[in-house]
């Protein structure tokens, strides 16, 4: 029997390596840059491409990706493992290669690209020579697919799109678009939509404007409108009416990683909250020393413990199956826990902290609001929980009995007359 929590020695030593060079070289970058998808901005050339060098050097590039892209195409036990050091900051995923929503964008391109495609988008893509944008949401239903009304339509040689998308994250820096619309109004949502390639300097796309976080300095998601915009034919990705076939594609291990990333960030947060604690002394004593600040310490340490748990296990079903589906209940419980572990302990952490907790001059606030944020992209966390109790249920057989089948009346009946051979003997013997 086979049941392990220990990572094996020479990856254990690739994690000690990117744990010191992300501490010492990583995470300075977010108090001197601006955005990671900013990968044009001269700063962020100077200080982050000699970064991504030495990454490549150890092999730790794009690690998510097959050999047959460039990557050593690790499982997702060992992306977890990696991302959720990488989570500690906004650069870490750039600097090795693995940041969304290019990870995902780029599953799609390498298996729905056609060669022409892989060599125009996908190839500087995987290098980081160019960011893309992931363009799904739209602002009167947000991530609703039911309620799209971006059109595609053909016309001649080409598609011809026309209609708004909300919230597309760093679009402003993006060379391409994939841009998700409604080409047959007629069908089930399910088939309904197909997925088109999009150069953002295609005429007709306009970002009419960024909008940003309210702790974020600059907007970096935009709204974008799409007005007669023209592209071949070829540059749909997948069939017709394939949409979410290939949206299927970019998010199951996406979610993991996301969650690990979170997960890193919760760590950072409960140390902070931890030496708050030993450091602060008020009426008389340490922080450490009140029971109700040893409650939230616990109950952080407690609900983070457990959640990487159950991200690591379901990573290795992942692997274990190579198939979504077998583990999609297990993804959607992920992400629909993943918003609420954040909120929960940088809350706590932000309280332990007073004044300066809830002040500019700490990441509390900003991690409160992150919270929201993953509670709502991917779809809203109340739509998982769905899909995980649907998931459940289904493997449930009802009873046609007018009582359950763990009826106590029944249970003792069932078990005297397991037991009534065994019982009546000890009785003769009495």
């Amino acid at each position: 029997m086979a049941w392990d929590f220990e990572t094996d020695a020479a990856f254990q030593t690739a994690l000690d390596w990117m744990d010191d060079f992300v501490a010492r070289e990583v995470e300075p970058l977010d108090h001197v840059l601006g955005s990671p998808y900013d990968i044009h901005n001269p700063k962020n050339v100077a200080l982050v491409r000699p970064l991504q060098a030495q990454v490549r050097e150890r092999g730790l590039w794009a690690c998510h990706l097959g050999p047959e892209l460039g990557g050593p195409g690790y499982g997702q036990v060992k992306l977890a493992l990696m991302n959720e050091i990488l989570g500690r900051t906004r650069f870490g995923p750039v600097v090795f290669g693995c940041q969304a929503p290019d990870t995902g964008n780029s599953e799609i391109l390498a298996h729905f690209g056609t060669p022409a495609q892989k060599e125009r988008f996908l190839k500087p893509l995987l290098a980081n020579e160019i960011v893309s944008c992931f363009s799904m949401t739209e602002p009167q239903g947000g991530a609703d697919p039911g309620v799209f009304t971006c059109r595609a339509e053909p016309d001649g040689d080409d598609w011809v799109i026309n209609g708004e998308k909300w919230f597309s994250s760093n679009a402003r820096w993006a060379s391409f678009l994939i841009v998700m619309c409604v080409t047959d109004p007629e069908q089930p949502t399910v088939s309904r939509m197909s997925m088109f390639i999009v150069p953002t300097d295609t005429p007709g796309v306009e970002i009419v404007r960024n909008t940003g976080f309210a702790t974020e300095k600059e907007g970096s998601h935009a709204y974008i409108r799409y007005t007669d915009v023209r592209v071949p034919k070829d540059h749909m990705l997948g069939g017709r009416g394939e949409a979410f076939k290939v949206a299927q594609v970019r998010l199951g291990g996406g979610r993991i990683h996301h969650a690990m990333r979170t997960l890193g960030r919760v760590k950072m947060l409960f140390d902070m909250m931890c030496e708050r604690a030993v450091s602060r002394t008020t009426k008389g004593e340490k922080l450490a020393d009140k029971q109700m600040v040893q409650e939230k310490i616990a109950d952080a340490w407690i609900q983070m413990e457990q959640f990487r748990l159950f991200v690591l296990r379901t990573a290795w079903r992942i692997d274990r199956y190579q198939d979504y589906m077998k583990v999609r209940k297990d993804i959607a419980a992920v992400k629909a826990e993943m918003p609420k572990v954040l909120h929960d302990i940088a809350s706590k952490a932000l309280y332990l902290h007073g004044s300066i907790g809830i002040s500019s001059e700490m990441p509390f606030a900003d991690q409160v609001l992150q919270s929201f944020h993953m509670g709502l992209a991917d779809g809203p966390s109340e739509v998982h929980k769905v899909t995980v109790a649907r998931q459940l249920l289904r493997e449930v057989e009802p009873t046609d009995d007018l009582f359950p089948d763990y009826h106590l009346p029944r249970l003792k009946a069932e078990a005297e007359e397991k037991f009534a051979e065994a019982l009546a003997h000890i009785d003769d013997l009495v």
